[in-house]
């Protein structure tokens, strides 16, 4: 009776997400983290004096893009599941 126990709690300790979930995870916050590093940056040291590079195509449209990307590995990788048999 009591082996028959353990082994149930052994079953119900199982990790939620497996090798590939946590795969694409690390890639989408690695895209996030990227976009974001590419956003930064731009500002002027004088506040007299305007720096027309905060409006530069990295930072208006790659980086907004890079960072939907990673969002969407997110959820992805939260939504794959790896038991499933492929065809």
């Amino acid at each position: 009776m009591g082996e028959k126990k353990r082994k149930e709690e052994a079953k119900n300790n199982a990790f939620l997400f497996e090798r590939k979930n946590y795969i694409f995870m690390l890639i989408g916050v690695a895209l996030i983290a990227f976009g974001f590093i590419l956003m930064a940056g731009g500002g002027s040291d004088d506040p007299n004096v305007f720096n027309p590079d905060i409006y530069s195509w990295r930072r208006i449209r790659l980086a907004p893009a890079l960072i939907l990307i990673g969002f969407g590995f997110e959820v992805y990788a939260i939504l794959l599941n790896p038991n499933k048999e492929e065809e």
